[in-house]
């Protein structure tokens, strides 16, 4: 089998405990690892970084318009484990839109995968700028290789949020708008 071929999955319940070394197979962050968000955070203004879930591209576009309006930068991020279902093609291409709608807009976009490898790597194969993976440690390291490969920040921690526009799924643009930019000034 060639390396650039399909990687396959086993399905189906395993047919007992691997050995493990110890250390591995246990959820948590990795040693040394500076979050993404955290490095983000340093770099932003002393106001420090909005966190926002979206889930549709007239949330991106809500969230986006309210931040290039506040001269502020935010993080788009998927609602938890939302690399599962709705898949990082989808995601990439809102984010492409979102950024043709406001250009102005300073945002990076994060897409958790919640504990599913096989997310994970579709979402770097695809180049997403930033993936959030809450399974294994040992798993972990080696997707945050891989994601090193493709130039994509492989987080092991969810983000504290600081709006979730889920609630407001079917909202007006200018009720999205609104609570955006009302959580912006408010942190200002």
């Amino acid at each position: 089998m060639r390396g650039d071929g399909p990687i396959l999955w086993r399905c189906g319940p395993s047919p007992g405990p691997s050995p493990r070394k110890r250390g591995e197979g246990k959820t948590g962050r990795l040693e040394g690892h500076t979050t993404w968000i955290q490095s983000l955070q340093d770099d932003a203004e002393p106001r420090g970084l909005a966190v926002i879930v979206i889930h549709s591209l007239a949330h991106a576009v809500a969230a986006l318009t309210a931040a290039a309006r506040a001269d502020r930068p935010i993080v788009l991020a998927s609602a938890p484990d939302a690399g599962s279902y709705v898949g990082p093609g989808w995601f990439g291409a809102l984010v492409v839109a979102a950024r043709e709608a406001v250009p102005g807009a300073r945002f990076s976009a994060l897409l958790d995968c919640g504990d599913d490898v096989g997310a994970a790597l579709a979402a770097i194969r695809s180049e997403i700028e930033a993936v959030v993976f809450t399974g294994r440690t040992d798993v972990a390291r080696r997707l945050a290789d891989i994601a090193g490969q493709h130039g994509v920040r492989l987080e092991t921690e969810r983000p504290t949020v600081a709006l979730d526009l889920g609630a407001e799924f079917f909202a007006g643009e200018e009720i999205l708008e609104r609570r955006c930019a009302e959580l912006l000034w408010r942190s200002r």
